[in-house]
């Protein structure tokens, strides 16, 4: 029986995390399951920095980004000693389950947390880069990608009336995939991801011909890409830009922020309902997500791999609509 579990977020923080823990909360309540939520993570774990979530505190966040629980990336859970202590605080509170909220970094822990106590652990995709195996889409990345084509939009207004080439930087150390599906609705004139064999000679080639067919000039980069960021690229471009002036907008944590959208609502509402349901049912060492609009379980081990191949339809979308 589960009667008591803990619920933390980790690592970066995206829109959708208070939705999830909305309905973490509101499932667990229906089924009489008391909850114990951890303040800034693992670190929260250690410290037993706690609150006692019931339905007044989770009321009114499913609209708001970030996370009521704060998140924080932890090295002390990387140590003995920090994990030791943060099993001696599951032990204090009794707990029957954890369910995390994070991305990557987030899930190895969970592993190593699993490993060290007798305690189910779940977790929910909660990363803004989309980058784990075993969903469709992170809790995150749709409003990422919405803020990223927004501000595309209104670069893009500029670019048209100065005949400037601009150089937009999305977040994504590891991963394109934010700038990937946004470069494709902003209707990029190029992308530079870590997951394609970008060819600065044929991206030369393009730029030559700008001046005489294309009305603006939007190049997308990820910040993770092997070019060396937004402003390496605009030096290696400026002597083929033909009197084009070139300038770099990074847009930074501004997609971290703001309002998930309906859709980020309702995926994340869903894992956090489901992953009560499966702790419930005996479920442990795995993460809930969503594969072709149904749930879906994938073991911590497989859900951390990074994704190294983009779909290969997207790929083709872009070089052929960017043309």
């Amino acid at each position: 029986m589960i009667k008591r579990i803990g619920l933390l977020t980790s690592g970066g923080d995206s829109p959708g995390m208070n939705a999830c823990i909305r309905a973490v909360v509101r499932t667990a309540l229906y089924h009489q399951i008391e909850v114990v939520g951890f303040l800034r993570g693992y670190d929260g774990l250690i410290d037993n920095q706690f609150c006692i979530l019931n339905h007044k505190e989770v009321s009114g966040i499913i609209n708001k980004g970030g996370t009521i629980l704060k998140t924080a990336r932890s090295e002390r859970f990387r140590t003995t000693e920090g994990l030791k202590q943060a099993v001696t605080t599951i032990q204090q509170h009794a707990l029957d389950g954890m369910i995390v909220i994070g991305g990557d970094g987030s899930f190895r822990g969970a592993i190593e947390l699993a490993k060290h106590s007798d305690i189910a652990v779940l977790g929910c995709a909660g990363t803004i880069d989309n980058d784990l195996v075993g969903t469709d889409f992170t809790i995150g990345y749709d409003t990422a990608i919405n803020t990223a084509v927004d501000a595309i939009d209104k670069i893009r207004d500029t670019a048209e009336s100065h005949d400037r080439v601009f150089i937009i930087e999305m977040m994504g150390r590891d991963a394109g995939l934010i700038a990937l599906r946004s470069a494709i609705a902003g209707g990029a004139e190029a992308l530079l991801i870590p997951e394609l064999n970008n060819d600065l000679g044929d991206l030369i080639e393009k730029i030559k011909g700008w001046r005489h067919n294309k009305g603006s000039r939007i190049i997308v980069v990820s910040e993770g890409d092997e070019v060396g960021g937004a402003y390496k690229l605009a030096e290696t471009i400026k002597p083929y830009c033909a009197g084009l002036d070139v300038k770099v907008s990074i847009l930074g944590h501004i997609q971290r922020g703001g309002a998930p959208t309906c859709m980020e609502r309702v995926n994340a509402s869903i894992v956090g309902y489901h992953a009560v349901l499966e702790l419930m049912s005996g479920k442990r060492g795995c993460m809930v997500g969503i594969i072709n609009r149904q749930v879906a379980l994938t073991p911590f081990e497989n859900a951390v791999k990074h994704i190294e191949r983009i779909d290969p339809v997207l790929e083709k979308l872009i070089k052929v609509l960017s043309h």
